[in-house]
């Protein structure tokens, strides 16, 4: 991994972080709302900009982002009574406000999957050859995958004997294979580069069956063909849109149902800078696609009735509406800030385990 790729990626997520502020910012202002800071990033402030109204900030710990309100600040010359203060506004507004981040980066999400259509263009299929692509591994240090010597590229010719063809049902043959053989030793013939390896991988015992923890993918050669047809390009993107946004809520679903197995998948800060930091090295038109999966999981995570996201303060306007009137201010703080706390505790993990990781990857 460069640190040009690294830094690469990590502008990718900037990008993302700002646009879903800058839906909070835009939906305010264009709804004549007070809005006294918009900071991308947490801690000390870097560098900062007075505005009229407004404080821009770019801050130390570039995790997130955030857009305040003078409501809550007792330094605010504002008059409480003000009707252009957000907490004065109807529910309505202040739906319109909270959820206009995550509109934001699903309608950039969007753009950026018919800009890859447009600009980068799709892959086709050019030349197709026997055997099976390692295309990524888990994130976890002690995969079966790793403790076995498999590496990212590697091509898997036969398991078991069992001869891979150029066909494309052969990643299932492959993946029932592991399945089939948890906790039991598979040979391996594997193709990396010039070498023919054998190796020995033991599937790890799943409530499903075996598994090795490894991405697949065909064993074939493509090549890129931008689409000029504008309304063609728009319907590409519009169906890899629907697709990735289908693909993410299955994965949370299968977190939710299942999390014990799928926590390891879990992918913090340095996870998704490394994977974005991959794709850049390897094949930078991909960071089109990397930047709308991360911004189209931004969303979804952003949405759920969590608190300290969008979707907790969302319920918290929809208790308001059923009561009539909203949750005690000491209520909702408390809430808000237990779940800032959790989730920032979680953010911290996710950067430790991973960089360790790394560290581990490296030195290995």
């Amino acid at each position: 991994m460069s640190v040009l790729a690294a830094f690469a990626a990590i502008a990718v997520v900037l990008v993302l972080v700002f646009v879903h502020e800058l839906g909070h910012f835009l939906a305010a202002r264009f709804q004549g709302i007070h809005v006294n800071r918009f900071s991308i990033g947490f801690g000390p402030i870097i560098l900062k900009y007075e505005g009229a109204k407004t404080e821009y900030a770019v801050r130390a710990f570039p995790l997130g982002g955030f857009v305040a309100f003078p409501d809550d600040d007792p330094d605010s010359d504002i008059p409480r009574n003000d009707p252009n203060l957000l907490s004065n506004r109807p529910i309505l507004d202040r739906a319109i406000v909270i959820s206009a981040g995550v509109i934001a980066n699903l309608i950039f999400a969007y753009l950026l999957l018919v800009s890859q259509v447009s600009f980068v263009g799709i892959q086709q299929i050019v030349d197709t050859k026997p055997g099976i692509v390692i295309e990524q591994l888990a994130p976890e240090v002690s995969s079966a995958a790793t403790d076995a010597g498999i590496k990212v590229g590697d091509v898997v010719l036969a398991a078991n004997s069992q001869q891979f063809d150029d066909s494309p049902t052969e990643i299932e043959s492959f993946q029932k294979i592991v399945k089939n053989n948890a906790g039991k030793e598979i040979q391996l013939q594997i193709s990396r580069g010039e070498e023919q390896l054998s190796l020995t991988v033991v599937p790890e015992a799943k409530t499903s069956g075996g598994t090795i923890g490894v991405g697949l993918t065909p064993n074939v050669k493509t090549e890129r063909k931008p689409v000029r047809d504008v309304v063609k390009a728009f319907s590409l993107g519009a169906t890899e849109f629907q697709r990735i946004v289908t693909m993410t809520f299955q994965g949370f679903g299968q977190l939710a149902t299942n999390f014990q197995e799928t926590a390891n998948d879990l992918a913090g800060p340095v996870k998704i800078v490394e994977i974005g930091a991959n794709i850049a090295q390897n094949d930078v038109g991909n960071l089109f696609f990397f930047a709308a999966l991360i911004s189209i999981n931004l969303a979804i995570i952003n949405i759920l009735p969590l608190p300290a996201l969008d979707g907790g303060q969302l319920a918290f306007l929809m208790i308001e509406g059923v009561m009539g009137k909203p949750l005690p201010s000491k209520i909702q703080e408390g809430v808000m800030g237990t779940g800032f706390v959790l989730i920032l505790g979680l953010g911290i993990f996710l950067i430790v385990k991973e960089t360790t990781q790394l560290l581990y990857q490296a030195l290995n």
